[in-house]
């Protein structure tokens, strides 16, 4: 098959393209990188500024892409969103790949009209980016959101797409739970896929019980949205209760390469207080043994259907919960390793890259079939 990922989310569709080339398929990856983070991409679609040039250079760089865009047997959007332009200007580029290519696929990996439709109204979660309980949340960010999707161009964009597409692909528990009621019989939840890590369990084993090692990476613009200031807080007051037996690492808006060099050889990653999920960050630290404090909630084992692994240190988004979760692991700095191993383990029996592409092969074959009759 010949397979188009457009757009990128924190590694996912690179991830992907590896999976699927390693099964015999050609796949081009067009995305813009997600800008300082520098994801791999086959071609590199970005926009430098908002300015009027900006735009024009961007333009040109896209019109001369797009006849490459065409004659795929799937395309996959990692988003409704997924060019640096109005919405008002994505209808028409929709509509080119629809009509130049056989099979369309909406990625349900990130902000769209659903989710934020879905967090604002029908609360269907116990906490989330938009609500904790019935309090709805009221951080800059969140507001953005709401007024970008919402009530706009952008959310009629991703109704169109998400009702006029072949398939909807889900990667965590809540967009599975958002899009299965409005969308059951184009809904498919498939994991996020991750590259195993041959590791010696061996080398797992701590010498010492102490330090105990946490990591932090902070997204600037996202991090009250996504509960890293409560992360950062709790870890602030960990490490001034307990100097001698903790060390915190805490890094900003890196490039992944650089920000995976940090994140090796930690015992703990904090991430997405407010998901029931782990995301790509955690699995991928997952993979190397780094074991992730966040959304582990039964929603999500339950989803993947696993009954004997749970790594993750589940917590709520609350400094004091987080703070706890943290102090319980300093004094039990005996059950580390075991984590650690479970963690690996999770990854290679649910995420492994080769895995999930196979689920991704099994979905475009199907959708291909039934688009030649």
């Amino acid at each position: 098959m010949r397979i188009l990922l457009l757009g990128e989310y924190s590694n996912l569709h690179a991830t992907l393209a590896e999976g699927l080339r390693r099964l015999g398929h050609e796949v081009l990856v067009v995305s813009d990188g997600t800008y300082i983070y520098g994801y791999k991409r086959d071609i590199s679609l970005s926009r430098q500024g908002t300015g009027i040039w900006s735009a024009v250079r961007y333009l040109w760089k896209l019109l001369i892409t797009l006849p490459r865009l065409r004659g795929f047997d799937v395309v996959q959007l990692i988003n409704p969103d997924c060019f640096a332009l109005k919405a008002e200007r994505q209808f028409t580029l929709y509509r080119y790949l629809r009509k130049h290519n056989k099979v369309m696929i909406l990625g349900s990996f990130g902000n769209d009209w659903q989710w934020v439709e879905c967090g604002l109204n029908r609360k269907l979660f116990r906490y989330g980016d938009f609500n904790v309980g019935d309090h709805l949340r009221t951080c800059a960010y969140t507001q953005q959101v709401i007024k970008e999707w919402l009530h706009s161009t952008k959310g009629e964009l991703s109704r169109y797409i998400a009702d006029d597409c072949d398939a909807i692909v889900t990667c965590l528990y809540e967009y599975q739970a958002i899009y299965q009621d409005d969308y059951p019989d184009k809904t498919l939840f498939i994991p996020l896929p991750i590259v195993p890590k041959d590791i010696d369990p061996d080398t797992l084993e701590r010498t010492s019980p102490y330090p105990v090692r946490f990591f932090l990476g902070i997204k600037r613009i996202l991090m009250e949205f996504k509960g890293t200031d409560i992360f950062y807080d709790a870890l602030q007051r960990i490490k001034a209760d307990y100097p001698d037996k903790c060390e915190v690492t805490v890094v900003e808006d890196l490039p992944f390469s650089e920000y995976e060099k940090r994140m090796n050889g930690q015992d703990f990653i904090l991430d997405q207080a407010y998901s029931y999920t782990p995301a790509m960050n955690a699995l991928e630290a997952m993979s190397k043994g780094v074991v992730c404090i966040g959304g582990g909630e039964p929603e999500n084992y339950d989803i993947i259907g696993e009954t004997e692994l749970h790594p993750i240190i589940n917590i709520l988004p609350d400094r004091e919960n987080v703070y706890q979760a943290l102090a319980d692991i300093i004094s039990h700095p005996e059950q580390i390793t075991r984590l650690k191993k479970e963690s690996i383990e999770y990854i290679k029996r649910h995420h492994d890259y080769l895995k999930v592409a196979h689920q991704y092969e099994e979905l475009y074959q199907k959708l291909l079939s039934g688009a030649s009759r």
